[in-house]
């Protein structure tokens, strides 16, 4: 079974978003995978979540929002998480604003892996309590302990 955990970086955790739209949060996003060394090409990332989106929202409901798509550069499954305190503007199926973000970037030729993540991110979210503790975690390190605790 595939670790959440295991995929995301303290260094891949913003706990204060800044973007109040979805427009200015892909680049916000994609600058934490670049400041990792994860990725060099800001520009195909953010394009890469823009024309998923543009297929259908990510917002999934219920202050969550998990942009993805397959990027050519990723060698491995890229996962960010984000925290807004004040919410983004998504357009998210249930009309409510986002609070958290977590962005998945999938190799071109395993998609099975990537199922695998959003299926665990969807169980995770499912947890009674898990969304508000999420919320009110401080620290990276703190969002991935509670992660691992869930696992």
């Amino acid at each position: 079974m595939i670790k959440i955990s295991e995929l995301l970086l303290p260094s891949l955790i913003k706990m204060n978003l800044e973007a109040e739209t979805k427009e200015e949060l892909f680049p916000e996003l994609v600058e934490l995978f670049v400041a990792a060394g994860c990725i060099r090409d800001r520009a195909a990332a953010v394009r890469v979540l823009e024309e998923r989106e543009a297929k259908m929202t990510t917002g999934i409901a219920n202050g969550i929002g998990i942009p993805h798509g397959k990027l050519p550069e990723a060698k491995r499954t890229l996962l960010a998480l984000g925290i807004s305190r004040n919410g983004i503007e998504y357009n998210s199926i249930d009309g409510e604003p986002v609070h958290i973000v977590i962005t998945i970037f999938a190799q071109i030729d395993n998609l099975g892996e990537h199922i695998e993540v959003l299926a665990e991110i969807s169980r995770l979210f499912a947890v009674p309590g898990f969304k508000k503790n999420l919320s009110a975690a401080r620290t990276p390190e703190e969002v991935l302990r509670l992660i691992a605790s869930e696992e």
